[in-house]
């Protein structure tokens, strides 16, 4: 039993985890999203996509991680 408690863990920092990584992604995607529907400023509208297409990456990206 405590060999398969001792191979759930993973040698990956915490912070570096699937949870926390998927959530940092996840709220640069939202954050591209507001930017592109915002009607302030046309430099946020501008660099909305790259930061949507960036979140989305690094969401592909950190989805093969360990949890």
């Amino acid at each position: 039993m405590n060999r398969s408690v001792a191979s759930k863990h993973s040698s990956w920092p915490r912070w570096a985890r699937r949870g926390l990584m998927e959530n940092i992604a996840t709220t640069i995607i939202a954050i591209g999203f507001l930017m592109l529907f915002q009607p302030f400023a046309l430099s946020l509208y501008t660099y909305s996509f790259i930061t949507m297409l960036t979140g989305t990456v690094m969401f592909i990206i950190v989805s093969k991680f360990p949890e």
